[in-house]
């Protein structure tokens, strides 16, 4: 969450002439804002629509070069998880300090009502372990610029030529399917 998951996959996607899916903004566009999401119908009906859109950019992307990024929550999800097994996960490993001036720019977010990082430090928590467990590369993303961390990544995952595919979760990970 606020690790520049779409920012950084958007990037590689181009730098690698793939396509890109951000599944919070596949959710967005079809169902209306995350926050309005969970106000009207829950975090639950959320994490059903995260985890259809998840699955469709995966199944979509078979046989192309794709960058998919996940919303940092979509990992928890058993079947998220074993459709990432088709996928290189990337875990864009980040700390409350570097996250907080983002977190502070944008309070959107329903997770983080109330104590903003508190909240935040409490999900990374939780989640970190699962990042850790799934990911097949591991990018430290607390300095350098978009490009930077993108090429950073692109050659961590080999090129394009080598990289399974990139899915992105959060902090993340990126997918991408073989060509």
């Amino acid at each position: 969450m606020a690790v520049g998951k779409s920012a950084i996959g958007q990037q590689l996607a181009q730098q690698l002439g793939a396509a890109f899916v951000d599944t919070d903004a596949v959710v967005v566009a079809n169902h209306g804002t995350i926050a309005e999401i969970f106000a009207c119908r829950g975090e639950h009906a959320f994490r059903e629509l995260e985890a259809r859109a998840v699955a469709q950019a995966i199944e979509k992307a078979q046989g192309a070069a794709t960058v998919i990024s996940l919303g940092g929550g979509a990992v928890l999800d058993s079947g998220t998880q074993q459709l990432l097994k088709q996928c290189t996960v990337v875990y864009l490993e980040c700390d409350a300090d570097t996250v907080a001036e983002r977190i502070a720019r944008n309070s959107g977010r329903p997770l983080l009502a109330g104590d903003a990082m508190q909240r935040w430090k409490a999900l990374f928590a939780t989640r970190r372990p699962v990042y850790e467990r799934l990911a097949d590369v591991v990018i430290d993303v607390r300095s350098g610029s978009i490009a930077d961390l993108a090429g950073r990544l692109e050659d961590a995952l080999g090129g394009s030529a080598a990289a399974k595919t990139a899915a992105g979760a959060t902090p993340a990970a990126t997918k991408e399917v073989e060509k």
